[in-house]
Parts: C-alpha cells; structure tokens; sequence
C-alpha cells in the first residue's frame, strides 16, 4: 500500500484526490493537510509515503522543499513556482504537472506537431473564477512546448476567469486561409485523477527530479 498524503485537502481539487485515493486498491489515506481543517502539512508527512500538493502558488514551493528533505515524494499539482530551485534537494522525487487530465497532455502534443507546420498560434485558457495563478500552468507549458517545436506563440496567453468553467484550453493556428483549432475541456475535476493516480504511483521510479509533465509518466 503506498501511504498517501494531501496537502490543500479542504480544495475543491484536494478532496477529489483524497476520494481518488480512498477509492483505490493500493493507497490508502494517511492524512489531509490545509489550514481550513487546522492541520499543517508538518503534522501529517511522517507518515506518508507520497505527498500530493494542491494547495497556493505561494506555499507550494515550499510545501515540495518540506517533502524532498523529509524524505517524501511530492506530486505537484499546484503551479506558479519555480521548482527548478529544487534540484538535488534530499533523497526523494519531485513530480510536477502543469496538467493531470490526460486528453490535455494530449493536446499539448498535438499541438507541437501543428506548430512544426502551422508556426503562427494563439492560446487561450478558461478557467474557474477561484483559480489563483493567470495565465495557467498548462497554457504556459503548451507555450513551452510550442515554441520548443519552432512555434510563434502570440502574446499574451489569453486567460479567462468565470463561474461555471473548471478547466479549458485551447491553441488556435493560422496559416493562408485557414485555422486549426485544438481545444481541450475538462468538465469535471474527476478527469485529473487517472493522472493523479498514475503520478502516485510511478513518482518513486523517477531518474530524475523534479520532473515536469505527465507525459514523462504516459
């Protein structure tokens, strides 16, 4: 049983990790940190096996510092820090993902194979009047990826913030006549945990930390 930690458990995004990990087989819930329910991540790391972090841009660095030197994997979920500063710190591993849903990695390839042949892009991300961080974690890491392929990203990354929306995203490209649109929604938070899961499970086999993206995983 991999014994699982979460911090920002009170979050919208924290519970539904903490009933994914309920609900699966091989975890088991070992303690929720936030300090909604008056609990620090201090008080519950020692007995996990692995942290997972949705809790605030400003915490979240130190959050995955507090769990590396403790000996504790970290799955980031949280974004709006530079974990970079985190290389070769303790003994554990660091995983970091802009995005957990699977299709949203998808797009992101998608979108580095259109850029190799339509370079001219926009992006545009949509997301719940609650989040914190603009642009997003994703489209920021799509912008990474696109112009890593020979891509002219426009700025600025377009981000939209209303109630109704969770998460959403998507990379428009132009050429004479044409556009192509690739476009990724998330409807309901139960999207993100297949890669959660995934995340949990794998971030002890990791050759290298921190590690950014899910697609590192698939």
């Amino acid at each position: 049983m991999i014994a699982v930690a979460v911090s920002g458990a009170a979050g919208r995004m924290g519970a539904t990790v903490c009933r994914a990990v309920e609900r699966a087989e091989d975890m088991a819930l070992v303690g929720r940190a936030d300090p909604r329910l008056e609990s620090a991540l201090a008080d519950v790391i020692g007995d996990a096996d692995v942290v997972v972090d949705f809790s605030t841009p400003d915490s979240a660095l130190g959050n995955a510092r507090l769990c590396l030197e403790a000996g504790v994997h970290c799955v980031m979920g949280t974004t709006g820090a530079d974990f970079s500063l985190l290389e070769g710190v303790g003994a554990a591993n660091l995983f970091v993902a802009p995005n957990f849903a699977i299709g949203a990695v998808l797009m992101m390839q998608f979108a580095v194979r259109a850029a190799a042949h339509m370079p001219d892009c926009e992006i545009v991300e949509l997301h719940h009047h609650g989040k914190l961080d603009a642009p997003s974690g994703t489209a920021k890491r799509t912008a990474e990826l696109v112009r890593d392929a020979g891509g002219d990203v426009h700025e600025p990354i377009h981000s939209v913030r209303l109630p109704g929306l969770v998460a959403h995203q998507e990379v428009i490209f132009g050429g004479p006549g044409q556009t192509l649109t690739i476009r990724h929604d998330s409807v309901d938070r139960d999207s993100f945990m297949p890669g959660v899961l995934l995340a949990i499970r794998r971030v002890g086999e990791l050759d290298r930390s921190p590690t950014v993206g899910l697609e590192n995983l698939l």
